[in-house]
């Protein structure tokens, strides 16, 4: 059998549309299409399992599809807009074979292929063109020092004390906007920077930085807020004062 019979061209195109909808429904809750992709090769091998007369195909088809929409990093989460880029260039190539199957080449591997790439490529152009991008969070001020802060039940952060300073680390699991901090019983205001000296406005989970305290200070509050959220938090740590104390950590 080399011709695509009728109800199996329905079948596929509705599978087609099936795909590319959940691509577009995917990328508008910010998840980027990974291991999905390999529903275009599927695609490809059910349309050419009949042309080229191979049952296998088939299987492989249909195995393919499945991978496809099972796998658990079929979609991951992004916070950037997939690119256009290559799935505009792969669109192009599907587009270039497709004329020459319009025109009368009945090739099964060109038809198959040319499928095949226009599915992807349409898939990558879906899925840059519903990303949702996050919306823009302003970086926490010197304002959040005067604002109602709450403090967590669990804390979120810890405090490392060695010679160098205060290590503060994130231990929340998520990722935190640093506002500043300030030694205990001080009116002061410092920026959160890293080891290195480097400003820091968003604390990654696990991230470190150092709080450049001295052997008097007997403690740090440090003022920050979740990533997705606007209610200023803070954080107390309290010790006693040595020049010399053994590190420990303290929360």
């Amino acid at each position: 059998m080399d011709t695509l019979s009728l109800p199996l061209a329905v079948t596929l195109a509705v599978l087609a549309l099936y795909w590319l909808g959940r691509v577009t429904r995917a990328a508008r809750m910010r998840l980027a299409p990974r291991v999905t992709y390999w529903a275009a090769p599927g695609l490809g091998a059910l349309l050419l399992a009949p042309m080229l007369d191979v049952p296998a195909l088939f299987g492989v088809g249909a195995g393919l599809m499945l991978l496809a929409e099972y796998w658990p990093q079929a979609f991951v989460p992004t916070r950037t807009r997939p690119s256009p880029g290559w799935p505009f260039v792969v669109t192009l190539l599907g587009t270039g074979l497709g004329v020459n199957v319009l025109r009368g080449s009945t090739d099964p591997w060109i038809t198959a292929v040319s499928a095949a790439l226009l599915l992807a490529g349409l898939a990558g152009l879906l899925a840059a063109a519903a990303f949702r991008p996050w919306p823009v969070t302003q970086a926490l001020t010197f304002a959040s020092r005067w604002k109602t802060a709450t403090t967590p039940d669990w804390p979120e952060l810890s405090v490392t004390l060695s010679e160098r300073g205060a290590h503060l680390r994130n231990v929340s699991g998520r990722a935190l906007r640093m506002a500043g901090w300030s030694p205990a019983g001080l009116n002061a205001w410092y920026p959160v920077r890293t080891p290195a000296g480097e400003a820091v406005q968003e604390l990654a989970a696990g991230q470190e930085v150092l709080l450049p305290v001295h052997g008097h200070d007997h403690g740090v509050r440090v003022w920050y807020a979740p990533a997705r959220g606007e209610a200023t938090h803070l954080f107390r740590a309290d010790w006693t004062p040595t020049a010399h104390a053994e590190d420990r950590v303290l929360n």
